[in-house]
């Protein structure tokens, strides 16, 4: 029984670290997920549909959502003991949503890349739209 409210208080004591708000940087979501902060910018470069947004000194920012699809590919890579190809198919094939926002995220960031004047600015804006674009893509 203390066993077991040990294991609940731990559980708690982590949510309680982080108050529920709308971003969260690398560090907190590390600290959520409990893996290095090395591994997620690892998982970005593999999983092209995590994109978190970026503020204006660069540092990796994380929505609910963003953390929720996080902890479905650690529960996945983890738990499942899926490989990163492995995790790829199975999100794509049960939310084609994902294999769209590849797309859309390429697209945004060629356009960007070739883009003459590629000004913070110009990035953030593309990068929010993208945002947005995504949550919407939610919805339907």
């Amino acid at each position: 029984m203390l066993y077991v409210m040990n294991k609940v208080s731990k559980k708690s004591q982590s949510l309680s670290l982080f108050p529920d708000k709308i971003f969260y940087r690398i560090g907190e979501v590390s600290k959520i997920l409990e893996v290095e902060p090395y591994i997620l910018r690892y998982w970005e470069s593999e999983f092209l549909f995590i994109r978190p947004q970026r503020t204006k000194r660069g540092q990796r920012i994380y929505t609910k959502q963003d953390i929720d699809l996080l902890k479905e590919i650690k529960r996945l890579l983890y738990e499942e003991k899926y490989t990163i190809n492995g995790v790829k198919k199975k999100i794509s094939k049960n939310n084609i949503k994902s294999e769209t926002i590849k797309i859309n995220d390429s697209g945004a960031q060629d356009f960007a890349l070739s883009y003459k004047d590629t000004s913070t600015e110009l990035i953030e804006v593309l990068s929010y739209v993208k945002k947005k674009l995504r949550e919407i893509l939610t919805y339907l």
